[in-house]
């Protein structure tokens, strides 16, 4: 049985933007219900839409109305920003179940050996079992319920957090909305898998549509779900997704936005507001795997993508490469460091994107945008609270944010996405 290492390095899958609520695989809200007392006796709760609502803080609003949940969301957004610019209309979702295309689930067994599967408890490694979820998509539910199934029979046995021996801690699932290619990776704490060959086929026969199956390795005392070391054990180790017509590589570390339904939505509304006329020359900051500069590029002269992780860029290269897309170039760098090097070289450009992570930019990244004096800035956000601190900055260094197009990424939680065009109006401080 595999002994877990201690941690010698800081490893991490690369993502630019986790679930809202920090967790990593939800099924549930968190809403409160209080009991009516009326003529001395006490109304029961009605029962919650998830059975372990209670119990999983990443779906807080599970039991509201989607209607209602838009509602909220749009209220609060609008507090923020109204001191900046209109809020436009919340873009919804037609059918805002199931929307996840990847989910991840937790591999733990209960006192008695039998292997479970679900997510953390909030603010916890005390693992919630899931059965399904009303997040993610059902196929990746099937098939993770699939594995939990075959452990048994392969005698294989559930990584222990606390004495830090079995085999599988982890099992990710990446699914193209598009394409229907999914991908399945199993994440263990040694690259020895008994049976290896007889578990893939055992598996590809209980669910033939998945298109390949990866085995990455985290042998690190570590709450980060993929190690650095992986391989394909059955099929190319990525698969294939279409969004606004360009098509994207997927390797398990690749960031990619888990609603790919809405991911268009946000990444059309943005290119959109933004008017190109087509002679641009474009920067996209925190590109990740280049999917906004890469959609972008046919309405624009030229794209400059800049991306510190070295990954991303490498598919973000391979990504352009696929599509054949010739006016983007790709660039490793501090986003903030590579704009003040094009103003010191007397550089500019026409317009900016900028997808930063949660915690927003910072007050340097923004110098560096007014030191290249791009005529729009589109800012896509995925936290009010930063973007609202951000628009406040923007103002002082010259740029009016002009409007706000709020979409819906995170059905059932607090999460806000939020697209917003800022205009130049002066080259002097306010």
């Amino acid at each position: 049985m595999a002994e877990i290492k201690k941690e010698k390095k800081n490893t991490h899958e690369y993502s630019r933007k986790g679930r809202p609520s920090g967790n990593t695989r939800s099924s549930a809200g968190d809403e409160k219900r209080y009991a009516n007392r009326r003529q001395g006796s006490e109304t029961k709760p009605s029962p919650s839409r998830c059975p372990v609502s209670k119990k999983c803080g990443a779906c807080q609003m599970i039991d509201v109305p989607y209607d209602k949940q838009l509602g909220k969301k749009h209220k609060h957004l609008k507090e923020l920003l109204e001191p900046f610019c209109r809020v436009e209309s919340f873009v919804g979702m037609e059918s805002p179940e199931h929307y996840r295309c990847k989910v991840h689930a937790v591999f733990t067994h209960d006192r008695k050996g039998n292997p479970l599967s679900g997510i953390y408890r909030e603010g916890s490694h005390e693992v919630v079992p899931v059965e399904s979820c009303l997040l993610e998509d059902q196929k990746a539910d099937a098939i993770i319920a699939s594995i939990r199934g075959m452990l048994r029979s392969f005698k294989i046995k559930t990584f222990d957090e606390d004495n830090g021996y079995g085999l599988l801690r982890h099992v990710l699932i990446r699914i193209g909305k598009h394409t229907g290619e999914i991908m399945v990776v199993l994440v263990t704490v040694s690259p020895i898998f008994p049976s290896k060959n007889n578990f893939v086929k055992a598996l590809l026969k209980e669910h033939p549509e998945i298109t390949t199956i990866v085995l990455n390795v985290n042998d690190k005392q570590t709450s980060m779900i993929l190690g650095d070391k992986e391989k394909p054990i059955y099929g190319p180790g990525f698969i294939y997704d279409i969004c606004c017509g360009m098509k994207f590589k997927i390797s398990p570390k690749s960031f990619y936005q888990v609603n790919p339904i809405q991911q268009e939505v946000l990444y059309r509304t943005a290119i959109e507001m933004a008017q190109l006329k087509g002679n641009e020359t474009a920067m996209d900051c925190y590109s990740g795997v280049g999917t906004i500069g890469i959609i972008m590029s046919p309405h624009v002269k030229e794209v400059i993508s800049v991306e510190l992780n070295k990954d991303a860029v490498k598919d973000a290269i391979a990504n352009a490469r696929i599509n054949e897309v010739k006016n983007v170039t790709f660039y490793q760098n501090d986003a903030t460091e590579f704009m003040q090097q094009m103003a010191a070289s007397g550089d500019s450009v026409d317009i900016v994107f900028m997808d930063p992570p949660r915690s927003g930019s910072t007050p340097e990244f923004i110098d560096a945008v007014k030191a290249i004096s791009p005529k729009k800035v589109i800012y896509i956000s995925c936290s009010p609270d930063s973007l609202a601190r951000d628009l406040a900055i923007f103002e002082k260094k010259g740029y009016k944010a002009e409007r706000a197009v709020p979409v819906d990424m995170f059905p059932f939680t607090r999460g806000i996405e939020t697209v917003v065009l800022l205009t130049k109006t002066t080259d002097k401080e306010v």
